[in-house]
């Protein structure tokens, strides 16, 4: 690691922050003369590499300067009053349990914008596109980063409107119902969390969310505690999604262009998760732990129902989707996540946190991989790339072949993949959940999570054999294989998910600590 001032750590999340604006706003005003390249659709697209390329250096810079000996502080931090009479701050930093997600988010965001130099979504023009992709950069890099309830709230929301035109302008068939779907589940879902976060700043006098955790609840009563909790857990339940307010996502994903699955299963998904650790867990304990059973209920719920959906659309004479089926998948893997939250234990919780980066790297490489297929087949329809006993991409394209059949087996959890060792640590907090949980409840969730792994098998490996096994027939066309651009974006994805399943330790090292000392209320 490398040795920055504060100073400067401060000025690279403020960077971070805000340089995807500032950079939206630069790609809609007219390309200078020594960048134009040869079109003035191709410069801004490189503007887009170029800006969200910086955004990602940045970040590593931020990670490689982070004091590890002390991933439980808060680091880089900046705190300066914005509205006095609210006491509203502008307050950021980063601790071990934000971090990870920052670095994530740049590194997702960079490769879908250099998948986009090269395979630009059909579509209105390159100029909007790239302005809204910076625009929901920004917005969830600062959901990590902020620390101010109302702050968080707004960089919450900021997300909602360029991800709706990314479904609604740059989408497939049925593009405007998914997209005014999506808005209308998260708006309504982010109503009721304001009102919520609004009563924790109002009764506890602050809306500094460091101090809130430090506090532990202990200047909120119980019944506020529930309130807050019920309000705001449906806010980010909308987001996560939880089923049962799941339904806007499979619609969301089977629309929106490549780029856009890609964010919203790797990034914005996880914003719903987050809020869960880094407001309510720590800021209403008394609330959580009440809700923490039907948490975990609805979760175990979300995990067999995700399953089955799959399987349903995995199946022969389905004509499932192939992006929708990923999208179920997201219900089951994100129910994994939200049962180490409800266990309330440092286990389940870094079970949760570890989940959410390998579903963010695995998930994200497979809305890739399945974008490339729709190119090159024209359809996403399981059925139609299975006809003849098989696509056989092992004998067609045997690189992408290999890369889908390498992400499923991700996806499924299979050890030595990241995937795993969220799913095992979130199993692993609910065989011992929190002091005031019931221990036999979280027993029977852990055994329906477990059979879950199962179903999560069954269907990937039914997606592997269907898609890239089977015999190829002489006059079955070849199809092209992996470009290079294609293996530039997916390239560190895969490596990422084979390094975080063989060093697990890296990210867990920094997340323990900080949810150590989260979950003592600032007392460690």
């Amino acid at each position: 690691m490398i040795d920055i001032s504060e100073s400067v750590m401060q000025l690279l999340l403020a960077l971070i922050v805000v340089g995807p604006l500032l950079g939206a706003a630069a790609a809609l005003l007219p390309a200078p003369p020594g960048l134009k390249g040869k079109t003035p659709d191709q410069a801004v697209l490189r503007h887009g590499v170029t800006v969200t390329g910086v955004i990602l250096l940045a970040a590593i810079v931020l990670a490689l300067g982070f004091d590890h000996d002390h991933p439980s502080k808060m680091q880089a931090t900046t705190d300066i009053s914005w509205i006095p009479a609210l006491g509203i701050r502008i307050h950021l930093g980063v601790d071990g349990i934000s971090l990870p997600l920052l670095v994530l988010t740049a590194l997702l965001t960079f490769l879908c914008a250099l998948y986009s130099y090269f395979k630009m979504p059909s579509g209105p023009s390159p100029k909007a596109f790239v302005a809204l992709v910076l625009v929901l950069e920004s917005g969830t890099l600062a959901t990590f980063a902020v620390l101010d309830l109302i702050l968080f709230f707004l960089a919450f929301e900021m997300v909602l409107i360029p991800m709706y035109f990314l479904i609604a302008r740059w989408g497939g068939a049925g593009r405007q119902a998914a997209a005014w779907k999506f808005i209308l589940f998260t708006l309504l879902g982010s109503v009721v969390m304001l009102l919520g976060l609004l009563l924790i700043g109002v009764k506890a006098g602050t809306f500094d969310m460091v101090a809130l955790a430090t506090d532990n609840g202990r200047g909120l009563t119980t019944s506020v505690q529930v309130i807050a909790v019920l309000a705001i857990g449906i806010g980010l339940a909308v987001k996560t999604p939880m089923w049962p307010l799941h339904s806007w996502l499979p619609d969301a994903h089977t629309a929106a262009p490549t780029v856009g699955s890609v964010l919203l299963a790797g990034v914005l998904l996880k914003m719903g998760t987050y809020g869960f650790v880094r407001i309510l867990l720590p800021v209403a304990p008394d609330g959580m732990r009440t809700f923490a059973p039907y948490l975990a209920a609805l979760a175990v719920i979300g995990i067999v129902y995700g399953s089955l959906a799959c399987l349903n659309l995995a199946r022969q004479g389905a004509k499932g989707d192939l992006k929708r089926l990923i999208a179920y998948s997201s219900v089951g893997h994100m129910g994994f996540v939200l049962l180490g939250i409800a266990t309330m234990t440092p286990t389940g919780v870094n079970g949760a946190l570890f989940a959410n980066i390998a579903h963010g790297l695995i998930t994200g490489l497979l809305f890739f991989l399945v974008g490339a297929l729709k190119d090159r087949a024209g359809t996403s329809d399981l059925d139609t790339l299975a006809e003849q006993g098989g696509m056989a991409l092992y004998g067609r394209a045997p690189r992408l072949g290999g890369l889908l059949a390498f992400a499923a087996v991700a996806s499924l959890g299979l050890p030595g993949l990241a995937g795993f060792w969220g799913e095992m640590l979130a199993l692993f907090g609910a065989f011992e959940p929190a002091d005031g949980l019931s221990r036999p409840a979280f027993l029977v969730f852990m055994s329906i999570a477990a059979f879950g792994t199962l179903l999560t098998a069954a269907y990937m490996l039914i997606v592997v054999r269907r898609v890239c096994m089977g015999p190829r027939g002489h006059e079955t066309p070849a199809l092209a294989d992996v470009h290079g651009y294609e293996f530039a974006a997916w390239t560190p994805l895969a490596a990422l998910t084979v390094l975080a399943g063989l060093w697990p330790a890296a990210l867990l090292g920094l997340t323990d600590p900080a949810v150590q000392k989260l979950l003592a209320g600032g007392l460690k």
